[in-house]
């Protein structure tokens, strides 16, 4: 077990809830940055780092507990492709942690004594697919050894830990293959913590096809993993699959799904009704079928987390 304290059991052991932040990217282009490159939001590290902070500073006024950093996208392999060398590559990723770190200090130096946790700062660590920019991201089919994957994957790890995230989030995972190799990886360091949050074929299955009540079993064993769920999913399939989930493991659950849209990977477009008018309205659903940490994905902004807050604050430190 790791030696620090399990940030998430913190958190959730005085709250009823813990909220999470929304789309980084959603919001990144809605001041003007456009992310039609192969790096997405890892971009914007590149040309204008300012904006990253700025987001996460508005997700945390809005009342979110954990921001999730820029490093989606941002690994090393994807770096090269730009021309960027290994040591500045580790660089830029490393940055992804401490411009959210520095949003959150700043934000906690005027919030010290609120009623709320002190925010945490996640890292994420996006699928293999997302850097293949295939489409095989949704369907978790990748076709490779294990090797592939956890060289791919560990020294992403290695710089987000150096830089001092208080854990990591494997999230929008499509694939159980992944999944294992992430677990594995992780007992190389053996004081990090980390989420896994898997992407969804349906409410009963992650992309790949496993059954998600597999995932929750075969997972809920791993000592480092602390918290498991879904991600980047439609609201409207978040209650079966926390049923899924709580069914089948103790660990807290997460749920951060998209704004209710749905994506087409062929035309990289949005279509449908956004449902997150009445995301606070869900998250009472989803807490009750056992959800204990909340936030948003794709397409949902700070309007969504604070409503979240709304909900949620006045009452969740626990009696």
């Amino acid at each position: 077990m790791p030696n620090k304290i399990n940030p998430i059991d913190a958190i959730i052991s005085q709250y009823r809830m813990m909220i999470l932040d929304g789309a980084l990217a959603t919001e990144l282009e809605s001041h003007g940055c456009s992310l039609d490159d192969p790096l997405w939001s890892a971009r914007v590290l590149l040309e204008n780092p300012e904006l990253i902070y700025q987001v996460h500073s508005d997700y945390f006024r809005a009342g979110a507990d954990c921001a999730i950093t820029a490093s989606y996208q941002a690994t090393i392999d994807g770096f090269s492709g730009q021309g960027i060398q290994e040591k500045d590559a580790m660089e830029l990723i490393k940055q992804t942690v401490w411009l959210a770190q520095k949003a959150r200090d700043d934000f906690w130096e005027e919030h010290a004594q609120s009623n709320r946790p002190k925010p945490l700062v996640a890292a994420s660590v996006g699928p293999y697919g997302a850097y293949l920019a295939d489409g095989s991201e949704y369907v978790g089919d990748y076709g490779v050894e294990d090797e592939t994957l956890a060289e791919f994957h560990r020294l992403r790890m290695s710089a987000l830990i150096e830089a001092g995230a208080d854990l990591l989030a494997f999230e929008t995972i499509p694939s159980f293959q992944e999944a294992n190799v992430l677990d594995a990886l992780l007992r190389d360091f053996p004081d990090a913590y980390a989420w896994l949050s898997f992407s969804l074929k349906n409410e009963k299955e992650i992309s790949d096809g496993t059954a998600l009540a597999e995932c929750a079993r075969v997972f809920d064993n791993s000592k480092q993993i602390i918290a498991i769920g879904v991600n980047c999913a439609p609201a409207a399939v978040v209650t079966g699959a926390i049923k899924e989930l709580s069914a089948n493991t103790n660990k807290p659950i997460i749920v951060y799904p998209n704004s209710g849209e749905t994506y087409n990977p062929e035309t990289k477009t949005w279509h449908g009704q956004e449902s997150c008018n009445e995301f606070e309205i869900k998250s009472e659903e989803w807490y009750h079928a056992g959800a204990k940490i909340i936030g948003g994905c794709c397409r949902t902004t700070p309007r969504h987390i604070r409503e979240l807050s709304k909900k949620w604050r006045n009452s969740s430190v626990m009696p």
